[in-house]
């Protein structure tokens, strides 16, 4: 798996949490305390988070860190 569908399999999972938690994009982006443009990005898999928003994207998700990389 290279790196750029990682990062599409990883947006797709993110989307996926997200909708299951019943969460907006903007739900998502205010509770994690990041932009609702970067969640949109990192969602398309145009960009990834940084550890310290995997961190604040578990929290908002109420999810354990490795349930982000379950696909």
């Amino acid at each position: 798996m290279n790196v750029s569908s990682l990062r599409l399999s990883f947006g797709k999972r993110i989307r996926e949490l997200r909708t299951q938690a019943g969460l907006s994009q903007e739900d998502l982006a205010e509770s994690a305390q990041i932009s609702v443009d970067f969640v949109s990005l990192i969602e398309r898999g145009v960009n990834a988070p940084s550890f310290e928003t995997l961190e604040r994207l578990c929290a908002a998700l109420g999810v354990a860190a490795r349930d982000l990389f379950d696909f």
